[in-house]
């Protein structure tokens, strides 16, 4: 289908199944319907926080719905006035408090699995989807969980993990959002706001931010405590990785990432809390943690472990458990191989799985997401298995003789983006009519940061099954299921096909790009008259004129540094800044 130039852009405006992505810019202008505000992001979050949220139950009668009662709820939507008309509002059942649940969200391995994408970032920063990071999922997920306490643990290239932290989740534009602490990443400093002043004192290898009402600017980080529910705080945690005692020792593992940092639950903002929720950064899925809190609290567990059927072809590469009939966890194997794989074969129907679906998936494999009680884990990381390293492979197997752990079955979309070939195949099934997974969610969504680009313009191209991201010049190309990320460009007669370009990072002007050309050297984006399949092109990767990359002699891993270029499972990674010389046969 050909298209001239696009001069607007939807949060979901197709052309042929084209979503042309524009994360910055429609809840905004939904908050400005809904509330009669500026169109600044902030203003929009404000919006949520005074209205709150509509909770729906359309299964009662007209006679037992209340009107027009508002709980007070975390940010899950904009509410439009088209919504305002068609929704019934009720009261919702009692709840666990998010307020008693801190969260943990670990990004910190090196991400070998997922090099070259880590080559230069931390697993949680990589992009997904055209136009978001993996550290999106968890964090929007908590939000819109209604858990206000979230610490992220970076440990390997954490640079641009921590920028995209600062400028996304700091929900400013002068909105006071209530008392609450940052732990930045750079200089041991206390900035306090009780008395508008700063002060300065040494914390060992930390820094804190601590600040009633709006926060302000240090030297090192601008970072905004939030409130999203009344006299609650929302606490984000970006720490880099950070020495060990006496400064010798790095992270040795997820379970020692926590262990340095038990010393968080005993602050005093932190006192009244019950659990500690254990995330990982590099998994894609949408899930309420609090039911799975409320399940967690409903069995006495003193552990939970979130749960997903699993086939064969994948079971290895996941933690096996065994369960009985109360879902109580009997055994549990990381990543079995062989026999000691077969050995953990169950009948998966005891989680609800119908007979056919039990029988292909005889697996119960740990999603690598825990519930833990705050007295349990201290006692685990600190006293019980002080040396212990991993929870997947030392803490969780030990635990399961001695200790309640349950079982979660979490029967919704999850993908562990932890391999190329994973992070390919969920990107590109994100093109899907329906896709399994959607970052399109008007209840539930996915964050991103704001990044005020353009829509995208689009010039006698024919795009099919894909994703335009904002902010890209495509000109007289072919696009077929593939994303297109933020800010790319393609110049005329090119084509591609099952591939996803990640974008750039910043714009060449027209008379940069002219000069460039004229002096032999290649822009940024794709030249003219390439033929691009089964690829992933990093950011800022500049690909001259008549390329061709298909591998077609099927190579499935090579590495090709030297030429700007590796191959994982069959699949060709252009690296970040690299340049693809014009004529190029990979």
């Amino acid at each position: 289908m050909a298209a001239a130039a696009v001069t607007s852009v939807g949060w979901h405006c197709a052309v042929k199944n084209v979503a042309v992505a524009s994360t910055s810019g429609v809840a905004e202008r939904s908050a400005e319907a809904s509330f009669g505000r500026s169109a600044f992001r902030g203003d929009a979050v404000s919006g949520f926080l005074k209205q709150g949220n509509r909770v729906l139950d359309s299964s009662r009668s007209g006679s037992s719905r209340q009107q027009s009662v508002f709980k007070r709820a975390p940010i899950s939507s904009v509410i439009t006035e088209v919504a305002k008309k068609t929704v019934q509002p009720v009261d919702e059942s009692p709840r666990a408090d998010p307020k008693t649940v801190v969260s943990l969200i670990l990004g910190g391995g090196a991400g070998t699995r997922l090099f070259p994408l880590t080559k230069r970032r931390a697993k949680p920063a990589v992009p997904i989807g055209g136009g978001y990071r993996l550290i999106d999922v968890p964090m929007s997920n908590c939000i819109n969980s209604g858990i206000n306490k979230v610490f992220i643990l970076t440990q390997f290239n954490s640079a641009s993990l921590n920028r995209h932290l600062a400028r996304t989740y700091n929900f400013g534009n002068g909105i006071n959002f209530g008392d609450g602490f940052v732990e930045g990443c750079n200089w041991p400093i206390i900035v306090d706001l009780d008395s508008d002043s700063v002060r300065r004192r040494k914390v060992a290898h930390r820094s804190i931010a601590c600040c009633t009402g709006m926060c302000r600017q240090s030297d090192d980080f601008y970072l905004m405590s939030h409130r999203l529910l009344p006299k609650a705080e929302k606490t984000v945690l970006a720490a880099t990785q950070t020495p060990g005692e006496g400064g010798k020792e790095w992270f040795q593992g997820t379970a020692d990432a926590v262990r340095q940092y038990l010393w968080l639950f005993e602050d005093a903002k932190n006192k009244n809390l019950e659990d500690v929720l254990i995330l990982s950064g590099d998994h894609l899925y949408r899930m309420d943690y609090m039911d799975f809190v409320e399940k967690h609290r409903n069995s006495g567990a003193d552990i939970t472990i979130s749960c997903v059927p699993m086939d064969d072809s994948r079971a290895s590469d996941y933690g096996l458990m065994k369960i009985d009939d109360t879902g109580r966890v009997l055994y549990f194997s990381e990543k079995p191989k062989g026999a000691d794989l077969k050995a953990m074969e169950v009948d998966t129907s005891v989680l609800g799985l119908s007979a056919e679906d039990a029988k292909s998936k005889p697996y119960i494999a740990s999603m690598g997401i825990y519930v833990f009680k705050k007295e349990i884990l201290q006692k685990l990381l600190r006293w019980r298995y002080p040396t212990a390293n991993d929870f997947g492979s030392e803490i969780i197997p030990a635990s399961a003789k001695e200790f309640n752990v349950q079982a979660y079955l979490f029967d919704d979309y999850w993908e562990d983006i932890g391999t190329i070939k994973s992070f390919f195949d969920a990107n590109l099934g994100l093109t899907a009519q329906p896709p399994k997974f959607s970052f399109y969610d008007a209840v539930k969504p996915i964050f991103t940061s704001p990044r005020y680009l353009p829509p995208s313009k689009i010039e006698k191209c024919r795009v099919e099954d894909s994703i335009i991201s904002h902010g890209c010049f495509l000109r007289d190309c072919s696009i077929k299921h593939s994303i297109v990320g933020i800010r790319s460009q393609m110049a005329s007669g090119s084509a591609l096909k099952d591939t996803m370009m990640l974008g750039a990072d910043y714009y060449e002007t027209d008379a940069e790009r002219a000069a460039l050309i004229a002096e032999g050297k290649v822009p940024i984006g794709v030249g003219a008259n390439c033929k691009i399949s089964n690829c992933i092109i990093d950011k800022n990767a500049r690909i001259g004129s008549n390329v061709v990359i298909a591998n077609a002699d099927n190579v499935q891993e090579a590495e090709r540094a030297s030429q700007g270029y590796y191959i994982r499972s069959g699949i060709v990674v252009i690296l970040k800044n690299s340049t693809i010389a014009p004529g190029t046969v990979i």
